[in-house]
């Protein structure tokens, strides 16, 4: 089914068809339906920029899908070399309207109409180009003029509430025209940002999230439906969703300010998020660790051959192997059973962490400190004031005391993730402050 699509956009945009509205709407229902299909647009944009000479014909396509693909400078760059036929018109002023030339766009609306573009649109898009030069009278006496049929459309519908929406009129007004605009055309990308947008401003955010996602899956979709819906992800806390939402933005539209600052930040809040649930786990999974084993009721046995393995805690038993308690002296099946059952209990196992023993940390001399100096050993890593960046990294590696950190090298910080120069040099000074260093140095 893809491959039929790709052969269409390539018919439509590369052969010597005709090519108005109609194909530009097929071309964007496509997308639309299928958004794997844009990359498809992309490569057919590139194909026909390499060609060397191209006719006046093949320039407006060109032009057309420099401004599908939001490159509106190309587009009107392209257009201007056209056949300076109307369609060539209307998309230069759409694209200067995007850029809000406004002046320019409408000039080319009104050349446009001359050149044969139907007139109501053309003079609706004017309307449309003088709401966002804020001359909001000019725009509704436009709107007034028109008459008949271009009053029962989506567009039209759309840019007078849009229109009323600006001057602060009738909210309720606004969202009826919104309303029944979007009973006219589902897929009308304005009307359902227009809708949306009053829905979130009344706190609506269930309908406001539904619309908005309806909004962004028109192509070519509205740059403020995605920016809001990433805010209402966010607001919910679903950063990746948000971040998928601003990606979109920057894939047509790469200085996006707005697009580039919210991404970085549903960033920052999704590592947040990931490190508060991770440490909000290791928190819960500690607590049971730590429950020592003179809680239960054991045998006299076997709490003796627990003590003189040095195992006092749940925790404890995670980390030696059933073979290894065996092993033990007076310590047998019996013993063994009686053990398993209280770990099953707490949703653990004998043995289940022994793999991940390892090599213990070098031990670090401290022979050379003062009493009070190996007492900060003991002392909690948030003594160090370190940074946000610093501090995610220690509870990343599991480091909850100054004694811990010093056993680690300045390359075993290094190998964790978003720890740097820039934060291994900061542990450094703030170690030095204690006369202290890391491993190795």
């Amino acid at each position: 089914m893809s491959q039929v699509i790709d052969v269409q956009l390539k018919d439509i945009l590369l052969s010597n068809s005709s090519f108005g509205p109609n194909e530009i709407e097929i071309i964007a229902d496509r997308i639309c339906n299928d958004y794997s299909q844009y990359p498809q647009l992309r490569e057919i944009t590139q194909e026909l920029e390499e060609q060397t000479e191209r006719t006046p014909a093949t320039s407006v396509r060109l032009g057309i899908c420099q401004y599908l693909l939001g490159r509106y400078n190309d587009a009107i760059q392209t257009l201007g070399s056209a056949d300076g036929g109307a369609l060539a018109y209307f998309y230069q002023g759409r694209s200067h309207f995007f850029l809000k030339s406004n002046d320019e766009a409408i000039k080319c609306y009104e050349s446009a109409k001359t050149a044969g573009y139907n007139n109501e649109l053309c003079m609706v898009a004017i309307a449309e180009t003088k709401r966002q030069a804020r001359d909001l009278d000019g725009a509704m006496l436009l709107l007034d003029d028109l008459f008949g049929p271009i009053e029962q459309t989506a567009e039209y519908l759309y840019q007078r509430g849009a229109t009323i929406a600006a001057r602060c009129d009738n909210p309720d007004e606004v969202c009826k025209l919104y309303e029944r605009a979007v009973e006219l055309n589902d897929s009308h990308a304005g009307a359902l940002f227009g809708l949306a947008l009053e829905n979130d401003r009344r706190g609506n955010d269930d309908k406001a999230l539904e619309l908005y996602q309806r909004a962004v899956a028109v192509f070519p979709c509205n740059v403020g439906a995605l920016l809001n819906l990433g805010l209402l992800y966010e607001d919910h806390d679903q950063y990746e969703r948000a971040v998928r939402c601003y990606d979109r933005i920057l894939e047509t539209h790469p200085t996006h300010e707005h697009a580039r600052l919210y991404r970085a930040d549903a960033m920052a809040s999704m590592d947040e998020q990931y490190d508060h649930d991770r440490e909000k786990q290791k928190q819960q999974i500690a607590g049971v660790m730590s429950i020592p084993i003179a809680q239960f009721e054991l045998s006299v046995r076997s709490r003796n051959c627990l003590q003189k393995m040095g195992i006092l805690t749940l925790g404890d038993l995670t980390k030696v192997s059933e073979l290894e308690l065996l092993n033990s002296k007076n310590f047998g099946e019996t013993s063994l059973v009686e053990i398993r059952e209280v770990m099953a209990n707490k949703g653990l196992m004998v043995g289940q962490f022994s793999h991940e023993k390892g090599d213990a940390d070098e031990p670090v001399d401290v022979s050379h400190l003062s009493e009070d100096e190996q007492a900060l050993l003991d002392r909690p890593m948030s003594d160090l004031n370190l940074s946000v960046r610093a501090r995610k990294c220690m509870t990343r590696l599991g480091l909850t005391t100054i004694g811990e950190l010093i056993r680690k090298s300045a390359d075993d910080l290094l190998e964790c993730k978003n720890f740097g120069v820039t934060s291994l040099t900061e542990v450094r000074e703030k170690l030095t402050q204690q006369s202290l260093k890391l491993r190795g140095e």
